[in-house]
């Protein structure tokens, strides 16, 4: 790839006919996908897009979501990717905010009060330039303590981003990532990016099973190995406690497994390790830095956003040192960032101080949980009291995870209550501990 020219044209003159994209059965080449983008683009701008025009593309993922998502880049568009799941009213509360010009509908409700773009493939060319440090996406936060913040990231800082996953989990242009995230998530996002950086091969596909990386959460990992036969190389893991059994079974399949952390203002993985059956996240990937700052995890990187996008300016990221401090609390353990959990999170039971991360990460380590969520109930004699929220395997119950973990957590740690976790938010990449707090309160006013 060349600096001075966009990824994909960059691939189809480097290696015009190597697999740039995978369909189920159908491949396209670095030049025919460079094709296919152009004439996109070329619609989009006769239908009004600009550089600098703002674009919401609410989608969940599919061939035409990707193909558009670099035909609106290549346009010099400010691109907004949405879930398609949003309410129509928290989705017209954010637009206002954002200078969002145009919308492309290709799942969910249209939203009122925008142009509608179409996808039109026309014969041309769009004459907007590559320009690194141009601002080329806006992502949503996940707006756990109030509205959404929109990250505003240039293309040098997805691309640095990929530069450091790639680097350091070897992933090639001979490698094949499946595009297992919703581009609407930074985690998404990352993919492509890295797909993009190094001129490998992206899977869109039914049939996972035939990639060789992926970024999964712990419930599509319990998934896949369920599969008889798997291509599957290489997997990083972040969005949850992951259990041990899991990346213990993972590698019995010859899969590696990488722990990661990041977040939305990194545009995706900072730090990762090999999963060895300890916490933690390792150390650093290539251009970030990190340190402890009161317990708390500040980074700088160049990957960080350029600031949060609000009313036509960029609201300042990091603090006057230049560090970004991201409310995560961590420690270090022989060399290894270990992730205790939100400061947001913490809340206390009869006065001792709960880290729900801290909680989940025992109950992860029992072979029967696949997923743990611990969220404080209001009570009126102990302040919170810890509820859990787990997905079991079949073999599993909650009598038997409560005896097990009887002398694992101190008793006020203890839940005093376990659901099965509800499949809230269809779509999602993670669960908000906001609403899964609304639906134990909710479970106890029945």
């Amino acid at each position: 790839m060349t600096p001075d020219e966009w990824p994909w044209q960059s691939w189809a003159r480097c290696a015009p006919d190597r697999t740039a994209l995978t369909v189920d059965n159908r491949a396209y080449s670095w030049t025919t996908l460079a094709e296919k983008v152009e004439a996109l683009a070329t619609g989009f701008h006769r239908q009004g897009v600009r550089a600098g025009s703002g674009v919401m593309l609410l989608s969940g993922n599919s061939e035409p979501a990707v193909l558009a998502y670099l035909a609106l880049l290549r346009c010099g568009a400010r691109l907004l990717p949405v879930n398609p799941r949003l309410p129509a009213c928290q989705i017209a509360t954010l637009l206002p905010l954002l200078n969002i010009d145009y919308a492309l509908t290709l799942d969910g409700q249209a939203p009122a009060n925008l142009p509608a773009l179409k996808i039109l493939s026309q014969p041309g060319a769009v004459a907007h330039r590559w320009q690194r440090d141009a601002i080329a996406t806006l992502t949503l936060t996940s707006g756990s303590t109030g509205l959404p913040k929109a990250a505003a990231h240039a293309f040098d800082a997805h691309l640095a981003s990929a530069h450091g996953v790639t680097t350091t989990l070897g992933f090639t242009a001979d490698d094949s990532w499946l595009l297992s995230l919703p581009l609407y998530h930074v985690s998404g996002q990352g993919i492509l990016w890295r797909w993009l950086y190094r001129g490998g091969k992206l899977m869109l596909a039914e049939n996972s099973s035939e990639a060789t990386f992926a970024s999964l959460v712990p419930t599509q990992l319990w998934r896949l190995l369920r599969q008889p036969s798997l291509e599957l190389r290489t997997v990083l893991l972040g969005g949850a406690a992951i259990p041990v059994e899991l990346t213990a079974q993972a590698e019995a399949r010859g899969v590696a497994c990488w722990c990661g952390y990041g977040m939305t203002e990194t545009a995706s993985t900072v730090a990762a390790k090999r999963a060895d059956g300890k916490p933690g996240v390792g150390q650093p990937l290539p251009g970030h830095r990190v340190r402890l700052v009161k317990g708390e995890i500040a980074i700088q990187s160049q990957a960080l956003a350029r600031g949060y996008w609000r009313e036509g300016k960029l609201l300042p990221l990091t603090e006057s040192d230049g560090w970004f401090y991201t409310r995560d609390s961590g420690l270090q353990v022989d060399n290894d960032l270990v992730i205790a959990g939100r400061l947001d999170n913490l809340f206390f039971s009869a006065g001792e101080g709960i880290q729900p991360e801290q909680v989940e990460g025992v109950l992860a380590q029992h072979p029967a949980v696949e997923q743990v969520f611990i969220v404080p109930l209001p009570d009126e004699e102990y302040g919170h009291r810890p509820v859990a929220l787990a997905r079991l395997k079949e073999t599993g119950s909650f009598p038997q995870l409560q005896r097990w973990a009887a002398n694992r957590l101190a008793g006020f740690q203890r839940p005093v209550r376990w659901y099965a976790l509800p499949e809230l938010e269809s779509g999602a990449v993670k669960y908000s501990r906001r609403k899964l707090a609304d639906w134990v309160w909710q479970q106890r006013q029945r």
